[in-house]
């Protein structure tokens, strides 16, 4: 499989670790570029960040415009129906990128997958999906879309997960978010749960508390 176009910024010494991070509905991999300097890693971490783009494809809510996007949205209501066929695409393509990062060396255990919203979505099924053990699985202002359907490889049945959601979102309501820590809960999984009083973004407060936390999983 041809990997995705993507962003990708190394560090300043050889990678020996790699956050694949998704943006979310009509973004691309550029969105979340600025947050690697504000994420004040060591500058000792050898961290390769790397931003796929969706491709653009027509989007059923917005009117069939087409758009970046990891997979149709067919319905806007709380059970946000979507195009699971396209889901499962993406989130093969996603995992062609941690497959070509063990290939450069990097160790799958330090191997962190990152989405927001609709790229949330995909990541939740590629971390949970893939046959290696990963660093961990950071999900923002996002849902657990295959809850229901997913079927979990077991070599990351304790993988960390910070799911972060804020609690005035409009376009991803929060209790999204709490559902899908709920469900990963009840799967057994080790899923902690944040909240900040904002809308559909990142607040300053939340890249501090995502920097501790991938500190934490990267000994940084």
């Amino acid at each position: 499989m041809s990997l995705l176009p993507c962003v990708e910024i190394e560090p300043r010494s050889p990678a020996d670790a790699t956050v694949i991070w998704l943006h979310g509905l009509g973004a691309d991999g550029h969105d979340f570029e600025p947050i690697v300097p504000e994420l004040r890693l060591p500058e000792s971490a050898s961290v390769r960040f790397i931003f796929p783009h969706a491709p653009s494809i027509p989007v059923t809510i917005n009117g069939g415009y087409v758009m970046p996007a990891w997979y149709d949205i067919l319905e806007m209501d709380i059970e946000r129906k979507i195009d699971e066929r396209q889901i499962l695409a993406s989130a093969d393509a996603i995992r062609a990128f941690i497959d070509r990062e063990i290939e450069r060396g990097i160790d799958s255990r330090r191997i962190i997958v990152a989405g927001f919203s609709q790229g949330g979505a995909v990541a939740y099924q590629v971390a949970l999906t893939y046959p290696k053990r990963l660093g961990g699985l950071l999900a923002l202002s996002t849902y657990f879309a295959t809850r229901e359907t997913i079927k979990p490889d077991d070599a990351n049945r304790d993988l960390p997960i910070q799911v972060c959601h804020g609690s005035l979102d409009p376009v991803v309501p929060e209790i999204l978010g709490r559902q899908s820590v709920e469900r990963l809960q009840s799967l057994g999984y080790p899923a902690s749960y944040k909240t900040y009083p904002m809308e559909h973004g990142v607040s300053p407060q939340e890249v501090t508390d995502i920097a501790v936390w991938l500190k934490a999983r990267l000994s940084l």
